[in-house]
């Protein structure tokens, strides 16, 4: 049984994070973790995304199908099945994700931070502004491990989204902002290891030249899967293609939680 940590980098392509996140890529290149390809699922959209990946379920079943649904979630989640199982849950997220799991609509001041075990999310730290930096985001998630070593946390930073939405993603900035993540990072990785968190960094979506996601090109669809799992060895760039799918139940069974029977994908295997 491992804790967990989920890094959902928001519009992180899988070419663009494998030549610039060289962190990353040291611990693959030197076998301390495993690279995967995701081909996302459909639409590639962030609210229907963050449904899919922490419930394990397509957007036609769970009815998260546009950006522009706001409500709570229906559906059996890595956040409630945590949360239920007596284990602590954290995020520090987008509001979006603060809507899907603790309360909507989103109130900017009573939502902004939660510390409540009556909640999905016990420990909250949300943001609205898509420009809100990253490297503020990561102090916050390190401080929730620091002060409640939680079971599941995830991170949510919305830089590459907006880098790319704003210059495209054939752009110096989209490019320079996944260097500059991979390096934030680093460090906090590395205590993680040393803390016993399997971490995951992945994306929701991808996004083209044009600063546009949502359709079925791979380069709004391909994202990376890293997986670092502390004490094992790993095999490097698997060239292996897994789903969004399967990220929801591979959590619960790293965390030794029950799978609801609507994650129909069988969990990753590391070895």
């Amino acid at each position: 049984m491992s804790k967990v940590i989920l890094v959902l980098s928001d519009a992180l392509r899988y070419d663009v994070a494998k030549e610039n996140m060289g962190y990353l890529g040291h611990l693959v290149e030197s076998k301390l973790a495993n690279l995967y390809k995701i081909v996302g699922e459909l639409p590639s959209m962030s609210r229907p995304m963050y449904e899919t990946v922490h419930t394990g379920a397509p957007s036609s079943m769970h009815g998260i199908v546009a950006n522009s649904i706001v409500r709570r979630s229906s559906m059996p989640n890595i956040f409630q099945a945590v949360s239920s199982a007596g284990k602590v849950t954290a995020a520090t997220a987008y509001y979006w994700v603060s809507e899907l799991y603790n309360s909507a609509p989103y109130d900017r001041i009573d939502d902004k931070e939660t510390d409540d075990d009556s909640l999905a999310i016990q420990h909250g730290r949300f943001y609205t502004e898509d420009e809100y930096p990253d490297v503020e985001l990561f102090a916050a998630a390190a401080r929730l491990v620091r002060r409640f070593s939680p079971d599941y946390l995830l991170l949510h930073p919305m830089g590459m989204d907006y880098h790319g939405e704003t210059f495209g993603s054939d752009s110096k900035e989209y490019r320079n902002h996944a260097i500059r993540q991979d390096m934030w990072l680093a460090p906090l990785i590395q205590e993680w290891i040393e803390r016993g968190y399997t971490i995951m960094v992945t994306g929701d979506h991808g996004i083209n030249k044009d600063g546009a996601h949502g359709g079925t090109t791979p380069e709004q669809r391909e994202v990376p899967l890293f997986w670092i799992q502390p004490k094992i060895k790993g095999r490097g760039d698997t060239g292996e293609i897994v789903s969004h799918l399967q990220i929801a139940p591979t959590i619960l069974s790293l965390l030794d939680v029950p799978i609801p029977e609507t994650m129909k994908h069988p969990p990753v295997s590391f070895d």
